[in-house]
């Protein structure tokens, strides 16, 4: 391994003092050592350190340097950063790829996008998933292509951050391909992230196939059907929304109920009512919130009756509920 003194750009003595003291213990043959010299480099939370940090990544014999190099790039979004992380995510060591792939998961500039998006067609299912991942939330329009082309990856997590990745994009011309995703998708969390990034738009498309999401196998698309469908205020959902009120899974309920109050019809009023006696506090608080958002005069028995609620929560989301509609007793 090369003394750290001998590599270009980056000589002991154009280094800040602090990082200077470290620097040769970076080159010292015990990996301990070399690990908390790294950790030390983090707490400096100087960018004089990167080179040195890069050159553990790309250099280090111990994995777990490696790794804890990975992580603490994490806190610069430089130009050599990112594609060394990127081309972590194939180190043969496990620890170091999955530490690469959350420190480009903390990724925000678009710019970074053109260095990770080469690895989306990677041998590797994780390194392709993990790019997908990194670019998510960069809104990188170049990634838009083969974010499309990767719904039909033979692995279900590339197709799950490809899903994700569209989702940010908000383009209308993917909505068919989500919608689809939706609906027949083999893996469960492929379909919830598919139903969830139909919220890019109130398509028609997108609420027929949240409505058929509502009656989807798996309680999680389910659920996530209905959140969509109450961002996107459906007023032609609620019926199901309705319906969903009685799901054998109480985290559907909630959200049905949230998406009732979101939309605002009239003809949740009765449904979000019978809810207000459920032995679920969040769902209780939840129906309450959402008859508030009603503004129904016929709503204030039920609330008043449960303004004694035993969760403090709940009572308090009844107050908001009657100053809403109009309630003397109301309170925010």
């Amino acid at each position: 391994m090369p003394h750290l003194s001998a590599l270009p750009d980056h000589s002991l003595t154009a280094l800040p003092p602090a990082i200077g003291t470290l620097a040769p213990r970076l080159s010292d043959p015990d990996p301990a050592v070399r690990r908390v010299a790294v950790l030390q480099l983090a707490d400096l939370e100087d960018e004089a350190s990167v080179p040195l940090l890069l050159d553990r990544l790309k250099t280090d014999p111990a994995p777990y340097v490696r790794a804890e190099a990975a992580r603490t790039l994490a806190s610069w979004e430089a130009e050599d950063v990112v594609p060394a992380l990127a081309a972590a995510l194939a180190d043969p060591d496990r620890e170091v790829a999955v530490a690469a792939a959350q420190a480009l998961a903390e990724l925000k500039e678009p710019a970074s996008g053109a260095a990770l998006l080469p690895w989306v067609t990677h041998d590797d299912p994780f390194v392709r998933a993990s790019a997908w991942r990194g670019l998510r939330e960069l809104r990188y329009a170049p990634a838009f292509e083969a974010a499309m082309a990767a719904l039909s990856d033979a692995a279900a997590p590339v197709r799950r951050e490809a899903v994700t990745v569209l989702g940010w994009l908000k383009r209308s011309e993917a909505l068919p391909a989500l919608a689809q995703a939706t609906a027949s998708d083999a893996d469960t969390e492929v379909r919830r992230a598919a139903a969830g990034a139909l919220g890019l738009a109130a398509d028609a498309s997108a609420r027929d196939a949240l409505l058929s999401a509502l009656r989807d196998n798996a309680w999680q698309v389910r659920e996530e059907a209905a959140q969509t469908l109450g961002k996107l205020k459906f007023a032609e959902a609620v019926p199901a929304l309705v319906d969903a009120l009685e799901d054998a899974y109480w985290q559907v309920r909630l959200q049905a109920a949230r998406a009732l109050g979101r939309i605002g019809d009239r003809r949740a009023l009765a449904p979000l009512t019978v809810q207000l006696g459920h032995a679920i506090s969040n769902l209780r608080k939840e129906a309450a919130l959402s008859l508030g958002s009603l503004r129904e005069p016929a709503a204030l028995p039920a609330l008043s009756a449960a303004a004694n609620d035993a969760d403090p929560e709940v009572r308090k989301a009844v107050r908001i509920a009657l100053a809403q509609i109009g309630h003397p007793h109301g309170a925010a």
